[in-house]
């Protein structure tokens, strides 16, 4: 049996790639009232906290010019956004199969939305109704049901 459309449990997954909430929306999509289901944080200090050493220098071998060139610094910083990105979509994929919603909308920076973007499954898929490309993980409740209701309207 097909739920109605009041019944539907719709989340609101906002990320930034350090910092993630799930909410859920108690009321209509015009007028969305978020309450929060779960939070995730974790630390993830400047790449330069995180590098052991510098990059190192490359000689290229070449009698008189003698060139070296720098091998690129390893950005930690940057691979564990990726990765919490990563992780994070997992559990989004993980509850879309369980049924833990019907519909999802997510909201994150350009390139943490590209990071999960890769990493939605078919059932999650189905359920997303609304992309928002922007950075709201320390905006307040109030803010992200502005940006869901206008999303959702657009739909």
């Amino acid at each position: 049996m097909a739920k109605d459309f009041a019944d539907r449990i719709t989340w609101v997954a906002v990320a930034d790639g350090e910092k993630a909430v799930i909410l859920r929306n108690d009321d209509i999509d015009a007028r969305p009232s978020l309450r929060l289901v779960d939070r995730e944080e974790f630390d993830n200090p400047p790449s330069r906290e995180q590098a052991a050493a510098r990059a190192g220098r490359n000689n290229d071998g070449r009698a008189g010019g003698m060139r070296k060139s720098a091998f690129d610094e390893t950005d930690f910083h940057r691979l564990a956004k990726e990765q919490f990105a990563r992780a994070f979509a997992a559990r989004l994929n993980k509850a879309a199969r369980a049924g833990a919603f019907d519909r999802l909308v997510v909201i994150a920076p350009p390139a943490t939305l590209g990071e999960l973007r890769a990493e939605y499954d078919a059932d999650l898929k189905k359920r997303l109704v609304g992309e928002i490309d922007r950075d709201l993980t320390k905006h307040p409740v109030a803010e992200i049901e502005k940006h869901v209701a206008a999303a959702l309207a657009q739909r």
